[in-house]
């Protein structure tokens, strides 16, 4: 494989991780929580991250590579899914939202460096865009919702 294309396929299965930590990280807390509305927010953002991973997963299988199955187990998203665990297990709301827009920070953050480099085809360069923002504005409807449980405290 040549250069180029193994840059291009390391950046693409780097936002994969992404994606795979964020699916682990709010199927747990999915099944943790037992507010309605945070159960139906953990969900669309689930579910976003499986639809974003595969078309990831799909780029990568064209280019001749394989999609990985990690997840980022380092680093300051794992911390953060971490923290929602505790918050999880204390039912603190407060603390399960800002912990989730913690992760949330970190995930477009992996999205904006990976976006910055200059290799990627056109199409895959809007699928990516495309896919940042979704997560800008799953990003929001965290942010509003920790705005709102700082508000009732």
């Amino acid at each position: 494989m040549e250069e180029n294309t193994k840059k291009l396929v390391n950046e693409i299965n780097t936002l994969v991780e992404i994606n795979n930590d964020r699916i682990e990280g709010y199927k747990t807390a999915l099944l943790e929580t037992k507010d309605s509305d945070l159960k139906e927010l953990f969900k669309d953002m689930a579910d976003h991250s499986f639809k974003f991973k595969n078309e990831l997963a799909d780029q990568v299988l064209k280019l001749g590579a394989q999609p990985t199955e990690s997840t980022k187990t380092s680093g300051k998203l794992y911390r953060a899914w971490m923290d929602i665990k505790v918050a999880l297990s204390r039912q603190d709301r407060k603390a399960i939202v800002e912990s989730c827009e913690f992760g949330e920070d970190q995930a477009l953050k992996t999205y904006e460096e990976v976006l910055k480099q200059n290799h990627f085809p056109p199409h895959v360069r809007e699928m990516i865009a495309r896919q940042k923002e979704i997560l800008r504005q799953d990003h929001d409807r965290i942010r509003e919702l920790r705005d709102r449980e700082k508000s009732a405290a």
